[in-house]
This record gives C-alpha cells, structure tokens and sequence, in this order.
C-alpha cells in the first residue's frame, strides 16, 4: 500500500470509528429492584439490556479489532476514485463537492449504500449497531461524507499548531484535526457579550475524530465558548477524563 493510499485508509478507519466507539461506550447499568406481585420474592434485574438483545462490545481490544475489520471491508469497497481521494483530484472532479452536501444526493448515497459488504451488515447488526436497512444509511453515509472532506480539504491553516498526540486521550498514531476552542459559530457573539478578546478566537486544540466529536457531545457552542474553552478546562471534567481513559485504550494493529 502506498504512503498516500494507507494515509486515506487511517483516516477512513478514523472516521467510521468515531461512531462505532459512540455506539459502543459502557453505560452504568441501570440495577433497580422489582417488587413482584403474589408473594414472590423481590428480584433484581438489568434494566440496561431488553432479553435477546445484542450488546455492545465493552472491551477496548475487541472494539479495536472490529473496527479495524469493518473500516478495511468498507474501505476496500469503495470505488477507486473514492479510495485515491485527495486535495488536487478533487479539484477536478465536482462529484466530490457534490458527495460532500449535505443531504447527499440521493442517487449518490444509493450508489455507495450498495457498494457496502454483506458481511459488514451483517457484522454490525450481530453486534447491535445497526437495526434496520435505513440505519446503514444513517450510520455510513455521514462516514463517507466526512471521509470526502476530510481527503479533499486543503492543508489546515493550523498545521503549524500541531501536536505530536491527540490533546484528550493521548494517542500518538491516529490522524488528528483541529478543534476551534471557541467555536466559530458563536464568534459574533462572544465578542459581542465580552466572553473573551479578540485575539483568543482562533485557539485551537489538535484532538482525533473521536474526541472532537466528544466534545461537542457534552457541551453546545455558547458553553464551550464560555466555559470550556482550553483543553486544561476541558480536562477538568470528570467525564472527560473518564472518556479520555476509555478511549485511550482503543488500538488497532499497524497495516
């Protein structure tokens, strides 16, 4: 596999794990006592899990190989001008501005929703993580549309801010992208209200997709800006660092 090519399966492999470790986060089960009616004993149950259910895995080294496998299917299933995708190509070729809108054209996102393994349904639904036909859509093709634009984008007006390691969770070997410590979407605002001055607005913090996504999980726009807004503060956080701990230990081999 050449530089280039391995370089767009890591980000691949980045992108369609940020949902399946979302997916796959142990949650505290949820134990309550049921009093049962006619005299019978009372019962402890898990109410996290209905009888039949599939659960999620729960297990870093197990999440790790899984999406390992799922990311190469998928990837290796992808068309060659998808594969290949990058900066200079996608300046030639309008489908991927076209891929990258939002909603996706329909008859592109049918296209790549057929090019999906069996076997990758089929693994995803074992491990409760897909439950209909629909819900492929609804999981891959915000994957492919994140995998478009982050191959095709332009190099980061950040890069010289890089770190060496996502700034959260402290992984050294997975692809990294910049998150605005204060979001831009409330820029306006911020220095309308006097949250902070002019010149912190473009600090920046280099995190791995899962952590980025993280973030914007536990906090809007208005309460990063306001409250979160370097990784020091983020870091304070109970759930952040239980996160970071978890997170932390989702490896994968080296290809």
């Amino acid at each position: 596999m050449t530089e280039s090519l391995n370089a767009n399966y890591n980000v691949f492999r980045d992108c369609i794990a940020e949902p399946l470790v979302a997916r796959s986060v142990p949650a505290p089960a949820n134990i309550q006592q049921k009093r049962q009616s006619k005299g019978r004993k009372h019962e402890v149950t898990l109410q996290a899990s209905c009888d039949g259910a599939e659960k999620p895995m729960d297990d870093a080294a197990q999440l790790a190989d899984f999406i390992d496998y799922i990311a190469t299917e998928l990837f290796n299933s992808l068309a060659p001008a998808l594969i290949n995708a990058s900066y200079s190509s996608a300046r030639n070729n309008p489908q991927f501005l076209e891929m990258a809108k939002d909603p996706m054209p329909s008859k592109m996102a049918d296209t790549l929703i057929s090019t999906v393994p069996l076997s990758v349904v089929d693994s995803l639904e074992a491990y409760g993580l897909l439950s209909n036909t629909s819900g492929l859509s609804s999981l891959l093709i915000p994957v492919f549309q994140d995998y478009i634009t982050t191959t095709t984008a332009p190099p980061p007006v950040w890069s010289n801010t890089r770190t060496d390691a996502c700034e959260i969770c402290d992984r050294s070997w997975i692809p990294l992208s910049y998150h605005h410590l204060i979001p831009k979407q409330v820029h306006a605002k911020v220095l309308k209200r006097g949250w902070h001055e002019e010149w912190k607005l473009n600090s920046v913090a280099w995190l791995c997709r899962a952590c980025h996504s993280f973030v914007h999980r536990i906090a809007g726009n208005e309460e990063l800006a306001r409250h979160y807004w370097s990784v020091e503060l983020l870091m304070e956080r109970e759930d952040v660092q239980d996160w970071a701990k978890w997170v932390g230990r989702v490896r994968w081999k080296a290809r």
